[in-house]
């Protein structure tokens, strides 16, 4: 007898459009020293802030502050890491700094 369970995937709510999407459909994003880095294996230490991996939902994050809300940090954050993983070492994310 076959086990036809269906095993559901967790869903996150991504940072820049507020849309639900599959855990495996976003990119987790922690802070780090002030710093915002993608948790590739998602197994960092802290809260994690998820995120469509693509340009426009990144630069609503940017413009609505959204990452500091939500990784509960107070004060500017390094985006510079993000912006490089999203853009392919490419031009900055419109509105960072």
């Amino acid at each position: 007898m076959r086990d036809t369970r269906c095993r559901m995937e967790p869903v996150r709510t991504c940072v820049g459009c507020r849309t639900r999407a599959p855990r495996s459909a976003l990119i987790r994003v922690v802070a780090q020293d002030l710093r915002l880095v993608v948790d590739e294996r998602g197994s960092l230490p802290g809260r994690g802030a998820w995120l469509h991996p693509d340009r426009e939902c990144a630069e609503n994050a940017l413009r609505r502050r959204a990452f500091g809300r939500a990784l509960r940090v107070s004060g500017p954050l390094d985006t510079q890491t993000l912006e490089k993983r999203l853009n392919g070492y490419g031009n900055k994310v419109n509105g960072s700094k």
